[in-house]
């Protein structure tokens, strides 16, 4: 995979809205000025970063693409079979989130009183067989165009483990997207694992030590801001879960910062130490009005108005961020670490993403 100019990327789990993930790579590829050196991803991200290697292996960049797409066609047929579904009403005024559907506040009720071991005791998990239906996982195994991380939470420990290429199978990227509340742990060599979100969402340091590269891109669909305190009990919920999920993501953050600042002052080597430049393309302002539910609906077109803002999202940053690549930070770490400075001086979308929004005209998401 030799390109121009080489990148690191890491991408966030998010549930269904890792198809915004999916339209991030897909216009990254096919604009094809970046090179993906390693690709770190937890949950939805680990889906997408197998389907990535997969497709490159078959035909490159065109073959990603494809296989991308392939993936996430599979996952929205899943979705057409679900039970659980938006409401009629919901339908008719474009409203992609499921508070409404008694299938979905059913499905809520008994995840959080009845452990999976009890409601789904032959663990069925239909994403699996969309995953093992799409990839080539012996493909992606072998892989020798990008570095692949894959991140799970060992329940035994707490700890983080970070799955290489050659470990990489159905069950690590399944583990990585386990959910505790729905899916029984998955087991591995003997050792039961659950989402890697707990541990990393998703892990930046293994491009310390296994990448020269010094770019990294975060694709990032959990919001580290929200204003203000959530009164309602799912709203609530949903800030812990984001909140958690973002934990470890914000104290790898503050390493970095710190050793950059340490290397500025050269009280570090910069000949040892990276001095790594962090770059982002988040959905913060663009999904801001999406509700946690959503990341549960499955459908094809949500998945696919999903893709096309990330599409959108990236074209963007191309345009913004693309020249520093190789030469500075495009995220401003000092920012990222400080809510009330990271709210004062957060962007509005960009122009592709505010004509996509206003094109669409969803009112879940304009203002």
């Amino acid at each position: 995979m030799s390109k121009s100019k080489p990148i690191n990327m890491a991408l966030q789990g998010g549930g269904s809205h890792g198809a915004f993930t999916w339209g991030v790579l897909d216009r990254l590829l096919e604009d094809g000025r970046l090179s993906f050196e390693a690709i770190s991803g937890t949950s939805a991200g680990a889906m997408n970063a197998v389907a990535l290697a997969d497709g490159w292996m078959q035909n490159g960049a065109d073959g990603a693409r494809e296989k991308l797409h392939n993936l996430w066609q599979a996952v929205g047929k899943i979705g057409r079979f679900s039970p659980i579904q938006r409401t009629p009403w919901d339908v008719l005024w474009g409203n992609w989130s499921l508070q409404h559907s008694p299938s979905y506040l059913f499905y809520e009720s008994i995840s959080r009183m009845v452990s999976p071991y009890a409601a789904n005791p032959f663990d069925f998990n239909p994403l699996r067989d969309a995953v093992e239906a799409v990839i080539d996982f012996d493909r992606v195994r072998h892989c020798d165009c990008t570095k692949l991380f894959v991140s799970a939470t060992n329940v035994e420990s707490g700890e983080v483990r970070v799955f290489n290429t050659t470990e990489i199978s159905a069950d690590v990227v399944m583990a990585s997207a386990c959910l505790p509340t729905i899916f029984k742990a998955v087991e591995i060599d003997g050792v039961p694992y659950w989402d890697g979100g707990y541990g990393g969402n998703p892990a930046l340091f293994p491009f310390f030590y296994s990448s020269t590269v010094e770019d990294v891109l975060l694709i990032q669909i959990n919001p580290i801001l929200r204003r203000g305190a959530p009164t309602g009990a799912r709203e609530i919920q949903a800030r812990v879960d984001e909140i958690t999920f973002n934990a470890a993501l914000l104290r790898e953050f503050r390493a970095i910062a710190f050793v950059k600042k340490l290397i500025a002052a050269g009280r570090l080597d910069h000949a040892e130490y990276k001095d790594i430049r962090m770059h982002r393309i988040d959905a913060d302002e663009a999904l801001k009005h999406l509700t946690a539910t959503s990341k549960v609906n499955a459908e094809t077109a949500f998945l696919e108005y999903l893709r096309d803002l990330g599409r959108a999202a990236a074209e963007d940053w191309l345009g913004d961020c693309f020249g520093s690549v190789g030469k500075q930070a495009t995220l401003d770490l000092s920012y990222a670490l400080s809510p009330q400075s990271d709210i004062a001086h957060r962007k509005a979308p960009g122009l592709s993403v505010q004509r996509f929004l206003a094109k669409r005209k969803c009112p879940e998401i304009a203002d």
